[in-house]
């Protein structure tokens, strides 16, 4: 075996050191987050929640709309492979120069404690998974390196480092003269033995890993708490769909989202870990008392049900970013009643466990819509990704302003003295909902044979509702589509048109007209900063 193949190997193994002792620090950190503080304190989860605070909208954007509900795990896949190639580099420069790896590691660590105490919950403890994860993994990483230079110096390995060891690089008193097929010197580690310590410091970080997802709450625990659950019978239950309502055509969007199939916007890398018996909501500020409920409180009130059709603000023209329910809840105006608000409060500042904030206008809770404190989605708890064990949910304002998730606090407070999460970052503060109309039937580029075909899909303008749908094939006149029949105003509507379709490439557009007699705008503007604007239309072949 030449010097070189010795010398690659020897690189090799300071690789794996360094990826190991990486994972290390992170299985230690999340496993001290998990016993000592809490799942969001460890250092990845630290990091990754930071990343997307301090992401540019133009990013945030870009994210949702390439990879939509996957776009956390993209963040996390590129975070572990930035993790990965940093503690490779790591172990080399670990191997190039003592305590270099160990460097990097410390501005890791650095980087982590930084972005830990500045999540909008932290406390000074949440600095102690960090550094116990760091302490740990640098002494894994030292161990590594010095049993690996002693073998290597052992095989007469040159590692061309500046501190090899008092003799020269090959730090054995012989050099490079040792040979490549020289014989470790009694005492001295093989290169088969760093490598078993290697996978054992490995294993080390993957039950630290496990173990710190399996300590403290877990989500299995709250899935558990959620499927423990019975909810009360409302007081006051939806109406039934009725066969006008809801239309049967194939490849049209169900009126009814179930909850595997309703779209999931937030900023929660990691899903909040909470059980109703730990629960609390808190109504303070400019309040003439404070109110605080637990989750028994909330099971004990006259809790009424209602569908609502919720819509995000990241929704392009044509998107899928919204979805229609049915939500069992308290009206929220009736729990801001008993604290008594301020008539000079303007906004409710709605908080969630993570740390979210989100501004809703008082009035608008309070002018008679259906704005809820929602424990219950279609019949059952919410699912733990869409707020379990408690939300917000307002028709006819944007979700980012009106539907906090696993909500915690609730603050009367003005717009002009408080900001929230996403209007911090340039969204507009008060989002009303645009009137959107979306062809579902047929798809863009579908191939139509001649004659009679259909064409479907939805409109919605929460709480103005739709009184029209209209649609044009090229350039020709604005026909009228059948309507189903109006739910509530709150609710998307179905439409319906029968079109004598005629051989050749068409352009099919919609547009929709609310309640309040407005018709949709033709102008194109992307979400940011109010939401999205536009004709839908897509392209279809006759053949």
């Amino acid at each position: 075996m030449s010097a070189t193949t010795h010398r690659w190997g020897t690189r090799g193994l300071a690789v794996l050191a360094g990826i190991a002792a990486g994972g290390l620090t992170l299985g230690v950190g999340e496993l001290v987050a998990a016993l000592v503080v809490e799942p969001a304190a460890a250092p990845f989860l630290a990091v990754g929640n930071t990343f997307v605070d301090l992401t540019p909208e133009w990013l945030k954007s870009f994210a949702i709309r390439t990879f939509g509900e996957n776009d956390k795990q993209v963040l996390l896949a590129g975070m572990a492979g930035v993790l990965l190639v940093l503690s490779a580099a790591g172990g080399l420069l670990e191997l190039w120069r003592r305590r270099a790896g160990v460097a990097v590691l410390l501005a890791l660590g650095a980087v982590a404690v930084v972005a830990a105490v500045g999540r909008p919950t932290a406390t000074a403890g949440w600095v102690v998974p960090t550094l116990a994860g760091v302490a740990v993994g640098a002494a894994g990483l030292t161990l590594l390196v010095a049993r690996l230079r002693a073998a290597a110096a052992g095989a007469g390995t040159d590692l061309s480092t500046s501190d090899a060891g008092p003799a020269g690089p090959g730090s054995d008193g012989r050099g490079a003269e040792a040979g490549p097929d020289a014989t470790p010197d009694a005492g001295r580690p093989s290169r088969r033995q760093v490598l078993l310590l290697t996978a054992a410091v490995a294993g080390l970080a993957v039950l630290t890993a496990v173990g710190g997802r399996r300590f403290g709450r877990t989500l299995a625990d709250v899935r558990e708490a959620r499927d423990a659950l019975r909810l009360p019978a409302p007081s006051d239950a939806a109406p039934a769909v009725s066969a006008g309502t809801a239309l049967d055509v194939d490849g049209m969007t169900p009126f009814t989202t179930s909850n595997r199939d309703f779209y999931r916007v937030d900023t929660a890398l990691d899903l909040p870990r909470v059980v109703p018996a730990d629960w609390r909501l808190r109504i303070h500020g400019m309040v003439g008392q404070e109110v605080e409920l637990d989750f028994a409180d909330v099971l004990e009130l006259d809790l009424v049900e209602r569908m609502i059709t919720l819509t995000c603000v990241s929704n392009e023209v044509g998107g899928e970013l919204a979805g229609n329910a049915v939500w069992l809840g308290y009206p929220l105006a009736d729990l801001l009643d008993r604290a008594d608000p301020s008539p000079d409060a303007d906004m409710v500042l709605s908080t969630s466990v993570d740390g979210f904030t989100a501004g809703t206008p008082l009035d608008v809770v309070r002018d008679g819509r259906d704005a809820l404190l929602a424990i219950g989605m279609n019949g059952e708890p919410l699912p733990v990704e869409h707020g379990f064990p408690a939300r917000l949910v307002v028709p006819g304002l944007y979700g980012y302003v009106s539907a906090t998730k696993w909500v915690t606090e609730l603050e009367l407070t003005r717009f002009d003295r408080a900001t929230a999460y996403w209007t911090d970052r340039g969204w507009a503060a008060k989002a009303p909902i645009k009137t959107a109309s979306r062809i579902d039937v047929p798809g863009s580029f579908a191939e139509l044979p001649a004659g009679r075909n259909i064409v479907a899909g939805v409109a919605w303008a929460q709480h103005r509702g739709i009184s029209a749908v209209e649609v044009q094939v090229g350039d020709g006149d604005w026909r009228p589509t059948r309507l189903a029949d109006e739910a509530s105003a709150d609710i998307w509507r179905q439409w319906l048109w029968e079109w004598d379709a005629e051989p050749g490439n068409h352009t099919l557009r919609v547009r929709a007209t609310d309640g309040a007699g407005d018709r949709q705008t033709d102008e194109q503007a992307p979400p940011f900063p109010d939401g999205s604007s536009g004709w839908h239309s897509v392209v279809v072949r006759v053949v």
